[in-house]
């Protein structure tokens, strides 16, 4: 497992609102939050690292895990990308919360040879869900292409347990960390 950074930060109390309106708390009072800094919408990338939370969505929740994932689009541009998700999706535009978290941009996002399969991969994907009406192209992203994602593991009383900053464009956590993270953190 990589190696994530531990830090003694806490995350004040707050409450963020959901692209479908719902307000959500973070940290949340009853479980673990896993709060992900993810690119624009509709971005091939990170809807390939989406759809590994999805297919172990069920095994996160049991471990108390709330996901959260943030995007630096706008909640028109999301919406089309958070239908039928089991997890909320927050518009960050401004990218305040990037800043506030640290969370960076870097050509490195794009250029770094470990993304370009994922690139590839998540391009085939996301052109075939185009191509099938499922998903439509994606907006043109207001905050950058060369946005990194971070995960942070959140307690109920707002400690960072955990924390990591991509190094590129695909490099967050796996499920297995996750889990591995939030089991540690028991």
């Amino acid at each position: 497992m990589r190696t994530a950074r531990i830090s003694k930060a806490t995350v004040a109390r707050r409450e963020l609102v959901s692209v479908t309106g719902e307000p959500i708390a973070v940290p949340d009072e009853g479980a673990l939050v896993h709060l992900q800094f993810r690119r624009f919408a509709g971005c091939p990338v990170c809807e390939l690292h989406l759809r590994s939370i999805v297919k172990r969505h069920d095994e996160i929740v049991r471990a108390n895990v709330r996901e959260v994932v943030l995007f630096h689009s706008t909640v028109e541009e999301l919406l089309p990308y958070a239908v039928d998700l089991p997890f909320p999706f927050i518009a960050d535009p401004t990218k305040d919360l990037y800043a506030e978290f640290g969370v960076e941009s870097g050509v490195r996002a794009l250029l770094d040879p470990r993304v370009w399969r994922a690139i590839f991969y998540g391009v085939v994907l996301s052109l075939w869900a185009v191509v099938r009406g499922k998903k439509p192209l994606p907006p043109k992203p207001r905050g950058g292409r060369v946005g990194l994602p971070a995960d942070f593991l959140i307690a109920p009383d707002g400690r960072v347990i955990a924390s990591h900053y991509g190094a590129h464009a695909y490099d967050q956590w796996s499920v297995d960390e996750l889990l591995a993270l939030a089991r540690d953190a028991r």
